[in-house]
């Protein structure tokens, strides 16, 4: 919609019965699986499922490292909030930065064999939950649906354009 189009005086588009539905069940099913993939990594794993994603961003980088706000960016979360975790992963030990030789503002996150372990010992539980969860729910046309339709929210979501206000440039 585009501000400019709409008088102040006008009424809100307000969603319709059935679109309340939709929005209530999407929140209802995001913030149900959101905990239940918490509560199974926190009570096997130690850690937040949040901490789990980045484990696994590294593990799949190459040479199991990336900049700092590379990372964000792949998590989707602020700077700050990717400084915090990583000091958590740090004390762990599942995680060290390293010094960028080409910036010296930069750095990287480096998985460590500690933290691929952990990875490795708890993604076969993870994707266990994340299967229960979701996709044994779902026949297979749901799920390529489903993936069709978060597909197209995130691209919405995710301007390319200069200045667009993303966690991760904040």
């Amino acid at each position: 919609m585009n501000p400019a189009s709409t008088s102040p005086a006008e009424e809100p588009h307000w969603l319709t019965s059935e679109e309340q539905r939709v929005w209530r069940s999407y929140l209802h099913a995001t913030t149900l699986l959101e905990d239940h993939l918490d509560r199974q990594l926190q009570r096997d794993a130690g850690m937040p499922h949040i901490y789990y994603g980045l484990i696994v961003a590294l593990a799949e980088a190459p040479r199991h490292r990336l900049r700092m706000t590379e990372l964000a960016m792949k998590a989707k979360i602020t700077r700050s909030r990717l400084s915090h975790a990583i000091a958590r992963l740090e004390k762990n030990g599942w995680v060290r930065r390293e010094d960028c030789p080409s910036d010296k503002r930069g750095q990287f996150a480096v998985l460590t064999d500690n933290g691929f372990e952990v990875l490795r010992r708890n993604a076969p539980g993870h994707v266990a939950a994340v299967r229960q969860a979701l996709f044994d729910r779902l026949t297979p046309e749901q799920q390529k649906s489903l993936g069709e339709i978060m597909q197209i929210i995130a691209e919405g979501l995710q301007p390319n354009e200069a200045g667009a206000d993303l966690p991760w440039l904040r």
